[in-house]
């Protein structure tokens, strides 16, 4: 099935992975609502893509002048302001029937030290929030019987030292998508998760000053130990992102795939 007036939700679109994912889906021609507290920031990706959509041309498959993006100021964590976020969005766009579980945020800190406030930001905003955005957006999906829901993990899932409250979120997330999986599957909706291995973007770059290292010295470090010998840019997600979105996946569902330039236990 295909509905030809729908949105994709992408959070955290204001920079990084959720711009670069909300690049990749308006290049396929998908109209982009655009969530995140950084409105400015979301509202210079919604530049971005009608500069490219006008770039292209309307003869151009994907990008179109008729290519729509627009940024809503949304805390995910926040019931009341994912609830009408996701109403105006629907209103003014489509109805949601993808989305793009990304908004994140890291408060790294060994367990000793950790103040429990860190620790309750990270769940508010990664499995709260892909919690709340996934039981608003789902409504749509169903009533129109196709719907693509897509969360962003990370490798740290598997553990990682000084990340115990990001590596148990990003755990959660993978149980979370598979869940979603078996109850949606039903009515024409898939979920699945992309796991990112280490990439470049600001937040990696905030890794590398918790840990008193310049960033190229820790990019040199980290792709060293990755098979492909390159650490990750923002569009390899997107791509593996825009895969299961696209109208010829609706057969993978419950999946966990892991970008990160090699194999993952």
């Amino acid at each position: 099935m295909h509905t030809p007036r729908r949105s994709a939700i992408v959070t955290g679109a204001a920079r990084g992975l959720g711009r670069a994912i909300a690049l990749e889906l308006a290049r396929r021609g998908e109209r982009l609502a655009l969530f995140d507290l950084d409105l400015d920031g979301a509202a210079e990706t919604a530049r971005l893509i009608r500069e490219a959509a006008q770039e292209a041309g309307s003869g151009t498959a994907g990008l179109s002048a008729e290519t729509a993006a627009e940024a809503f100021a949304v805390d995910v964590s926040d019931e009341t302001s994912v609830r009408e976020g996701v109403a105006r969005a629907a209103e003014r766009l489509g109805p949601p029937l993808i989305l793009v579980n990304n908004a994140g945020v890291l408060r790294d800190d060994l367990l000793f030290k950790m103040p429990v406030e860190s620790w309750d930001t990270i769940m508010n905003v990664h499995l709260r929030g892909a919690f709340l955005m996934s039981r608003e957006a789902q409504q749509y999906m169903v009533r129109h019987g196709w719907g693509r829901i897509v969360n962003l993990s990370s490798t740290s899932a598997l553990g990682n030292a000084g990340q115990a409250n990001y590596s148990a979120a990003k755990a959660g997330i993978q149980g979370f998508t598979k869940t979603l999986a078996l109850e949606l599957g039903r009515f024409g909706v898939t979920a699945n998760a992309v796991a990112p291995g280490f990439t470049v973007t600001d937040m990696t770059r905030s890794v590398a000053e918790r840990l008193g290292v310049g960033f190229d010295e820790l990019v040199e470090r980290e792709a060293a130990a990755v098979p492909v010998r390159r650490v990750g840019a923002p569009e390899d997600i997107a791509n593996a992102v825009a895969f299961f979105t696209d109208e010829a996946s609706g057969f993978v569902s419950g999946q966990v795939l892991y970008v990160a330039g090699g194999p993952r236990s």
